[in-house]
């Protein structure tokens, strides 16, 4: 008998504890993940539209990309754990890295640009910094991070004055090793998706801001383009 009520009383709490579990899950569950723009700056508080989300929006229409790797930046294809140099990228075949890497820049930046409809026409202008990815021995042993520096400026796209930047932006993508990175390349998931994935994600959190407005928070709601998680 006592043996039989302890076993109903912990199936309950099992229950209760997975009820629990449920009722928190975030309200935004069904909006995709490539949809959700979190603001990085900005002023004055975040409008909560309720259960838990936030609206933001695009502040510019982007009408051009324009990329700079200075020439400057020191390449490394030494194969060891970490070479000391400016540029390091191994997903794309032995070349020139400098165009590489330019090309992963204008790629996500018209991807990001793409899903923008912000009030104001504008330019953006990214320069890079430093772009270390790893090298064959970490991707096939430990694994560990693309760390991708730039500068972001937006220029308006009638005078060229610059309204935004220019400022230093860091984006890290976590960088699979061993059996799981051999398992990503297999599924199609290249280094090279990766980093524009991370790319696109950190340019549109980047040029995106706060909606105060209550009639376009309002308008917002149910529109995967401008709900983010609190």
């Amino acid at each position: 008998m006592v043996m039989n009520a302890l076993m109903k009383f912990a199936s309950l709490a099992a229950v209760l504890v997975l009820s629990a579990c449920v009722a928190t899950e975030p309200a935004s569950r069904g909006v995709a993940p490539d949809a959700l723009t979190l603001a990085s700056r900005g002023t004055g508080s975040i409008p909560d539209v309720g259960t838990g989300v936030r609206v933001v929006a695009p502040l510019y229409s982007i009408a051009d990309v324009r990329v700079a790797v200075p020439r400057s930046l020191r390449v490394s294809e030494a194969n060891v754990f970490y070479p000391i140099a400016d540029i390091v990228w191994r997903g794309d075949a032995p070349g020139d890295r400098h165009s590489q890497i330019a090309a992963i820049f204008q790629t996500a930046g018209q991807q990001a640009a793409a899903s923008m409809n912000g009030p104001r026409p504008a330019v953006l202008e990214l320069t890079l910094v430093r772009f270390h990815g790893v090298t064959e021995k970490t991707r096939y042993t430990v694994g560990g991070t693309h760390n991708m520096v730039f500068d972001l400026t937006v220029r308006d796209a009638a005078t060229g004055a610059v309204i935004d930047g220019p400022r230093r932006v860091a984006a890290d993508a976590k960088a699979a090793g061993g059996q799981a990175a051999i398992a990503e390349e297999q599924a199609g998931r290249t280094q090279k998706v990766v980093v524009t994935e991370k790319l696109v994600e950190t340019l549109r959190r980047e040029l995106s801001g706060p909606v105060t407005d209550p009639a376009l928070v309002a308008r917002a709601v149910g529109s995967p383009a401008t709900v983010a998680l609190r």
